[in-house]
């Protein structure tokens, strides 16, 4: 008889990760749950090829894996700090805002820590329903190893935490093979692989086209870069203490409560607090760079603002980018070695992974609880990480409630009814109730933004 997991997650970033630590920490005061977490990436890794020097955390530190969940957990970040012997030194630094290097480096020892709960190196494609007497009792995840070989494994309930995947504009996706024009997910990788390019076009107007423009624009060799964007300006996040509010935990349940309306309209009054814009601090960083070109009279760094791409074409000699300057109402062409897409992530990719299912969810709906709406005669529970923006708002795609949210699915996933021991691997055991819902809203449906954080 296959066995049945009582819970398996899809991918494992930081979002299951703090879903494992809660369900860890109310394992002592709650029944334990058979979970298992299957990451496609061969060991953990978060944002590998955005691990630029000098590049540092937008978010406080405290907004790590569990602090504002349980501020006594020992998979805190500053328990990291203590085991790793530099708290003191930390302390020192004075900031709430590590560097990118050492706050990966904290997720990878706390996912390390669940290293026998994680199956590494497989990649879900597919998750199918188990009928039992014309309902559906459980899930089939089908996952493909290292190798290639099928495995399929049940499942009472299901979290999916996949992350966002890179957002190509439609004029780029006939180049997706072409070495030359990449997304900023991968740029160390590809950019590497590039070689010497001498001339680089970066797309974009947000964080991470900001990030690697000031990377390019010190690189050895000294590249011809060009940062394109619609924009008048790059603009500074808004991270006042006011607006940050937005970020809170407690916030999640006033966006819940609005209607449709009233909450893309929040969604389109804070939109600049997170995407499209770039730290203050990076900002000054850049246009110092301008102004000391200015100073020495170079021209091999431009900000061509207000410039849409209105065509792409690419030959042996190199990309060319047919631009029109919307101050100068003229069109140019130029030739590039290498363009890089810092065009943001979109959050889509659960519905296709989710396909198999469609005829019990509908339109993907969500409850208080981040479940998955579904029929009466659907019992499994799955939920969603990462892709609620529209449904409990900015801070979905973040770091921030992070911890909390977790904290929510796993006490949803114990409130369910505990199964017996023969059921565990009985082909035909029924599935859970799945978890209490509160106020099901539809939430509108997805956008693709131009910047994210990924889960």
């Amino acid at each position: 008889m296959q066995h049945v997991h009582d819970l398996i997650g899809v991918g494992f970033g930081p979002s299951n990760i703090a879903l494992a630590i809660a369900l860890e920490e109310k394992r002592h005061a709650a029944r334990a749950l058979d979970a298992l977490f299957i990451e496609k990436q061969p060991s953990f890794a978060w944002h590998p090829h955005m691990l630029l020097d000098h590049a540092h955390m937008q978010i406080s530190f405290l907004k790590d894996l569990a602090t504002l969940r349980n501020p006594t957990s020992r998979f805190t970040f500053i328990n990291y700090l203590y085991e790793k012997g530099r708290l003191t030194d930390f302390v020192n630094l004075k900031s709430f805002f590590p560097s990118r290097h050492e706050f990966n480096d904290y997720l990878s020892w706390a996912a390390g820590q669940f290293d026998d709960a994680c199956a590494y190196g497989e990649e879900v494609f597919e998750v199918l329903p188990e009928e039992r007497n014309g309902e559906v009792a459980l899930l089939r995840v089908r996952s493909r190893d290292p190798a290639g070989k099928l495995v399929e494994r049940l499942a009472r309930n299901l979290v999916v935490s996949i992350g966002g995947m890179a957002n190509i504009p439609e004029s780029f996706r006939t180049f997706r093979n072409d070495p030359r024009v990449f997304h900023s997910s991968s740029y160390l990788q590809d950019i590497a692989q590039l070689g010497h390019a001498r001339r680089v076009a970066v797309v974009g107007a947000g964080q991470s086209a900001a990030e690697i423009f000031m990377d390019l624009q010190g690189r050895p060799g000294a590249p011809q870069v060009d940062l394109i964007t619609r924009a008048r300006s790059i603009r500074p996040a808004d991270d006042s203490p006011f607006v940050n509010e937005i970020f809170n935990a407690e916030f999640t349940d006033y966006t819940f409560s609005r209607s449709d309306d009233e909450r893309a309209a929040l969604l389109d009054e804070f939109w600049h607090t997170n995407y499209a814009v770039a730290d203050l601090e990076l900002i000054q960083q850049i246009f110092k760079a301008f102004y000391q070109q200015r100073v020495t009279g170079g021209d091999r760094l431009r900000l061509l603002r207000r410039h849409d791409i209105r065509g792409v074409a690419a030959d042996a000699g190199g990309v060319h980018l047919t631009l029109w300057d919307q101050n100068a109402l003229r069109e140019s062409t130029v030739r590039y070695d290498a363009v890089v897409l810092a065009t943001g992530y979109a959050r889509e990719h659960h519905k296709t992974l989710l396909s198999p299912l469609a005829a019990w969810l509908g339109d993907h709906a969500v409850d208080r609880h981040y479940r998955l709406q579904a029929t009466p005669d659907f019992h499994p529970a799955i939920y969603l990480q990462g892709a609620c923006e529209d449904s409990h708002g900015l801070s979905d795609t973040l770091l921030s409630v992070t911890s909390v949210r977790t904290g929510e699915i796993g006490s949803a996933l114990l409130a369910t009814p505990p199964h017996s021991a023969t059921s565990a691997t009985a082909p035909n055991a029924p599935a859970s109730a799945g978890s209490p819902g509160s106020h099901a809203h539809a939430h509108a449906h997805a956008r693709q933004h131009r910047e994210a954080v990924g889960t």
